[in-house]
Parts: C-alpha cells; structure tokens; sequence
C-alpha cells in the first residue's frame, strides 16, 4: 500500500466550530451569548516592575477573569487615562511608567477592586 491509501486526518479547526455530543439534552450556546461579569466582584492586582525590562518601569495588572475583548477595552482605557503606552499580553495588561497610582485610581472609579503589590 502506498501513502496515498491512508485515510486524511482531520483538524478539528476544519470542522468550523462543529460540536459533536451524544447527550440529548445538549444545547449549544447562542453566538450572542456574552456573560457579563461584576467589576465589584473582581480583585486586581497591580505590579511594579522593572526586572528584566532594560531598566524600564513597567505596572502590570493581573487577575483580571473576563473575555479577552473586556481586557484590552480595560487596557485601552487605563492606557489613555494614564496617557501611557502599553499592551495587553497573556491575561495582563502592561502599562509603561510608574503610574500605578493613576491606575489604580482609575479602577477604583470602575468599580474594580485593587491590591497594590510590590514596591
């Protein structure tokens, strides 16, 4: 037999988002289902850093638990607030400076909860 006798392997990224389940009671989630998560219930913690940064002072914002898409709307905001640069990386959000303080201000008058930790 040759190599062009083997079966194709499928990807399930091929399969467009298709879910497969034998649970009859299976019901799939609308496409406009959007949860909605309670700032108030959410503690963030803001680090200060400048380790392996060249020297650079960087605040990095962890814990938040929401959609991606609410994460980089709250980057955004704190970045323009504080009229920083910044990013938002692996569940994180970078801001450039030392404005912790602005920052933290900021999430306060959103609703977050915040903990400064660090230096």
């Amino acid at each position: 037999m040759g190599r062009k006798d083997k079966p194709k392997k499928i990807n399930l990224e091929d399969l467009g988002g298709f879910v497969f389940s034998t649970n009859p009671d299976f019901e799939a989630p609308a496409d406009d289902y959007e949860e909605f998560f309670d700032p108030s219930k959410q503690l963030l913690h803001c680090h200060f850093e400048k380790k392996g940064r060249g020297g650079k002072l960087v605040v990095i914002i962890k814990g938040f638990e929401g959609p991606e898409d609410q994460l980089k709307e709250l980057g955004k905001q704190l970045r323009q607030h504080c009229g920083v640069g910044g990013s938002v990386k692996n569940g994180e959000i970078l801001l450039q400076g030392n404005v912790r303080d602005k920052a933290m201000d900021k999430l306060k008058s959103l609703g977050y909860d915040t903990k400064r930790i660090g230096g």
